[in-house]
């Protein structure tokens, strides 16, 4: 008919053409991509959808190498830009300056610290504050405190983390680009962080974050080159980028525990690719799919291990003094730090040594005093009216025992030392009764047992109440028992429970004191008590040498797996302990959605302030891409089964295997957040939000074109040959211009909220 165009024709990409519209690449290297599976070499379905076989010639340019290099290279700069812009203001300590500003200072000084994080990041901050010359003196003890009065460098350990923010930008621009999508698609999903004011703040502080989101995004992007030389198995480039997935896996977990969702994501991913492997009609053996399985195994959890054991190796090897976690530790483990109190003060306990024992984790005395129990407590129960036995604060003489054996014992020597698993009585030195536990509930738990004291009577009626056995951890048998160093549970030797304590106070019958009572876990790790000084010996003296300071002794030796385990044990643990409010606390549920930020420092005389909280154009974009892309790939799987396919194959196949991909990556970074108790923060949504900034980026690219870069692997000898010609995406210059509306009003938001990021007054 006249006045109609004629149909457009597919024209065939020549093998001679590159992949990326410049001569630069050679004819067997295919357009970079992501996870994509071998289904993307079979033909596309879907009526009336023409596939495009071509590149438009109105801006082939912004597809070459160089054109993307320049783009990366463009948005680094901009990042450093705002990032480093008044990264001197304000010249205080900021948020959790305070923790890990003083973690870097006990790296430089060598003392010894405990923290939930790995060592990872903290050591990187150690050595930057060495290398810009920070003392270590300074001790970040409150949000406020001045770094310019101190003269402390602070802005050379800040320009770290925001380094690490800012080549956090072209990384984003690089996965999109090796995953297939065009350079205006990168440069998109880069403009999300590039101008997010939350990435921005939380990268220009000495916090963990920025190493976080960096190494993670590493692993993400490393992962998928990996993929891409599926074709070219077992080859070095194959190997090399095997092997860098795992290093940055271990360094994203070396940063903080939330590094477990990447390997999350990397691992469901590797199932995923294994489980294709393993089809018959791959055409793999049984002996090359074990190949597969291992090379996998080793590069992906082996070496990370390896990587992730060096880091507490470091930590040990830098932190060989006596500091402020030792009190965390076991007796073994601070014996071998140089200068603790330990090798110090430590000394064998005798029988009839009085002595004061004190619990490890509350820091009370056992305590008692003439004082008895109420006959009847407010809930009905009867007590046995017997001396109160508490737990205080405070020195006090009636903290005061004295250790009576059991046994017959030489008139001297050695035979008088009281020895792991010996059975003793422990005498109150202030009222000369003995300590005992029987079948009577205690005041504020009813499951656990008594504790009060027993004056003796001619029959001995009670004698076998008041017998305990000294538990000492980590002992072999015979061992002496000691002070300081010496944590042992005390085992009642009847009914087999210990002596145990919580936080709860008594009521004021009791003064407030606290609680004491049997508990019927006798390896409760919270039972655990030391004797923290010994008074006297059985004569009333204080023998020298024995209670009072001595040489230092030597540090003692200790296998490098113990020490990890111990100290990866009490991180996970007291993580997880981290319950207590905070008023900026959030739940994840509001995180996507920015309903919440924080205040990380106030100065109330300038009306200045640095408050953490996202760009909405960012957030709230990210946040609608996770429901589209859910929304159309649950409304295809509805249509296919009434036989319609609403999306070609291709299409689908990349949405599956590379947008699917980043959902992966964000579920993984987010939903864990939901099963846990501890205190949680805005902030922890970061990795999330970057893993949705490239499903953003996949939305928009499934928006403005109908058409997708194909294939996405490196062709090899050995690919399956393709059914389908070479392909490319043209989004179109609206597409285009669409995209550079959207960036300026991501900079127009940003340059809006940027007062409270950078603490200037707005």
């Amino acid at each position: 008919m006249s006045g109609q165009q004629p149909p457009r024709q597919r024209r065939p990409f020549r093998d001679d053409e590159s992949s990326q519209g410049s001569a630069s690449h050679s004819p067997r290297e295919i357009v970079p991509g992501s996870a994509g599976s071998d289904s993307e070499h079979t033909n596309a379905g879907g009526a009336g959808y023409e596939r495009q076989a071509y590149r438009s010639s109105r801006m082939p340019y912004m597809e070459t190498l160089r054109f993307s290099w320049i783009a990366a290279g463009a948005l680094f700069v901009i990042a450093l830009a705002l990032r480093f812009y008044k990264i001197n203001h304000p010249d205080q300590v900021v948020f959790d300056e305070v923790h890990f500003g003083k973690f870097a200072a006990y790296y430089i000084l060598r003392e010894y610290y405990f923290d939930v994080h790995p060592p990872f990041a903290k050591l990187l901050f150690g050595l930057v504050g060495w290398f810009v010359g920070f003392d270590g003196k300074f001790d970040f003890a409150n949000i406020g405190d001045s770094y310019s009065i101190h003269q402390v460098p602070f802005v050379g350990m800040r320009a770290f983390p925001a380094f690490l923010g800012s080549a956090t930008v072209p990384i984003v621009f690089w996965i999109m680009k090796e995953s297939g999508y065009p350079t205006a698609i990168a440069a998109f999903s880069a403009a999300l962080i590039l101008f997010d004011n939350a990435h921005v703040a939380q990268t220009r502080l000495i916090l963990l974050d920025a190493a976080l989101v960096f190494f993670m995004s590493l692993s993400l992007l490393a992962y998928i080159k990996f993929r891409k030389l599926r074709y070219h198995e077992f080859s070095p480039a194959w190997w090399g980028w095997l092997f860098a997935t795992g290093t940055f896996l271990a360094c994203t977990l070396g940063c903080k525990m939330v590094g477990l969702f990447t390997f999350l994501t990397v691992g469901i991913a590797v199932l995923v690719d294994l489980w294709q492997l393993l089809d018959v009609r791959k055409g793999l053996t049984i002996e090359q799919f074990y190949r597969h399985f291992i090379a996998r195994a080793i590069g992906l959890i082996v070496w990370p291990a390896i990587v992730y054991l060096s880091f507490f190796w470091a930590h040990f090897k830098v932190l060989k003094f006596s500091g402020t976690g030792d009190s965390f530790m076991s007796p073994a483990f601070q014996e071998t730090l140089a200068g603790n109190e330990l090798l110090l003060n430590s000394q064998e306990i005798r029988y009839y040594d009085t002595i004061t024992l004190k619990h490890k984790d509350t820091k009370v005395y056992l305590h008692s005093h003439e004082e008895t129990y109420p006959l009847r407590y407010e809930d009905g129960r009867i007590s046995s009216q017997g001396q109160q036995v508490t737990g205080y604060p405070h020195n006090d003489t009636n903290n005061f025992w004295q250790i009576i054996p059991t046994k017959a014992l030489p008139a001297t020597g050695r035979g008088r030392i009281v020895r792991h698993k010996d059975t003793i009585q422990l005498l109150h030195a202030k009222t000369q009764s003995y300590l005992l536990t029987h079948d009577v509930a205690s005041p504020l738990m009813p499951t656990n047992q008594e504790f009060t004291t027993w004056y003796p009577d001619e029959e001995n009626s009670r004698y076998a109440d008041t017998l305990f056995t000294v538990d000492v951890l980590e002992a072999n048998e015979g061992e002496p028992w000691k002070s300081k160093s010496g944590h042992f549970r005390l085992i009642h030797v009847p009914t087999k429970v210990c002596l145990w304590t919580h936080a709860k106070a008594l009521p004021d019958w009791a003064y407030k004191q606290q609680e004491i009572n049997g508990n019927k876990n006798p390896q409760d790790r919270t039972a655990t008590w030391f004797v923290e000084d010994i008074i006297s010996d059985e004569t009333g003296e204080d023998q020298r040498g024995r209670t009072t300071k001595i040489e230092e002794k030597k540090v003692k030796p200790r296998n490098f797996f113990k020490k990890f385990w111990e100290l990866q044990s009490l991180m996970l643990a007291h993580n997880a302990g981290l319950t207590a409010s905070h008023p900026y606390a959030s739940g994840p549920i509001n995180w996507p959605f920015l309903i919440t930020g924080i205040s990380f420092w106030t100065e109330n005389d300038k009306k200045q302030q640095v408050y953490f909280i996202g760009n909405v154009a960012s957030w709230w974009a990210c946040s609608l891409s996770l429901a589209v892309i859910l929304g159309v790939m649950t409304t295809d799987v509805i249509a296919r089964r009434r036989a319609v396919n609403p999306i070609p194959d291709d299409i689908r196949n990349r949405l599956l295997n590379n947008a699917g991909f980043f959902v992966i990556a964000w579920a993984c970074h987010y939903f864990p957040f939901f099963l846990m108790n501890r205190q949680l923060f805005i902030h922890h949504y970061l990795p999330a939000h970057v893993a949705s900034a490239l499903v953003a980026g996949s939305v928009m690219n499934f928006i403005v074109t109908e058409a997708i870069e194909f294939p996405v692997s490196y062709a090899s000898a050995t690919a399956p040959a393709r059914r389908y010609p070479r392909t490319h995406t043209d989004i179109g210059s609206k597409a285009i211009a669409f995209l550079l509306g959207y960036a300026t009003l991501l900079f127009g938001l940003f340059l809006y909220i940027a007062p409270l990021t950078y603490g200037t007054p707005g």
